[in-house]
């Protein structure tokens, strides 16, 4: 029997794997998108209470340097398995370096801007409203592809607890020593990381103040 290409293996399943990937965008987005609105609010906080950052980013960190299968591990026994302990274990794996850019950026907005608005009358709300975040855009969306990419990359073991996506693949290809099988998972893991991160990049570009895009 003649032995199958990867492209004839990979095309008799496409339709399988349009599927688990729109499974791991619903993994992943839904992570990240609960890490900005958690993140970021915790990034401007403990830029004004800076007593606050190094604990909080000491906790952000302790997530991310965890293994991801040690964190799975972790998390089952509370959460169980399926979608919901995988989108809580790749929210707390996008805190960090969406935490650490936020209060980065707002930390590095030069002080005489901020002192010209007060000096216009602007109230703290505003300032950081119309100053500070708009400076600070640029760095707060750079920790939001970071998030964003690794959390593709992780997604992947999701497929271990019965979340679906990629993975599913990857470990069915692994478990039945096809490397075809494997490629069907990877490839399609590692190209949508790097789509999502030039849709991120042009979403950077168009809400960052024109004044502030680079050339």
């Amino acid at each position: 029997m003649e032995r199958m290409s990867f492209f004839q293996f990979f095309m008799n399943r496409i339709d399988q794997v349009i599927r688990l990937t729109g499974q791991h965008l619903q993994i992943t987005g839904t992570a990240v998108l609960l890490a900005i609105v958690i993140g970021v609010p915790i990034g401007i906080l403990i830029s004004k209470h800076r007593k606050l950052a190094n604990p909080v980013l000491g906790i952000a960190n302790v997530f991310q340097t965890l293994p991801s299968l040690a964190l799975f591990g972790l998390i089952i026994p509370i959460l169980g398995i399926g979608l919901v302990p995988s989108i809580f274990v790749l929210f707390l794996y996008a805190l960090l370096p969406i935490i650490k850019n936020t209060y980065t950026g707002i930390n590095n907005v030069d002080p005489a801007v901020i002192e010209a608005g007060v000096g216009m009358g602007m109230t703290y709300s505003q300032i950081l409203r119309m100053v500070q975040i708009p400076l600070a855009l640029s760095v707060i969306m750079a920790g939001i592809r970071i998030a964003t990419v690794i959390n593709i990359g992780t997604a992947t073991i999701a497929a271990l607890i019965g979340a679906g996506g990629l993975g599913e693949l990857i470990f069915r290809g692994i478990s039945m020593d096809n490397a075809h099988m494997i490629l069907s998972g990877a490839i399609p893991a590692a190209l949508l990381a790097l789509l999502v991160d030039w849709l991120l990049g042009m979403v950077e570009h168009f809400i960052t103040p024109k004044g502030l895009r680079g050339k």
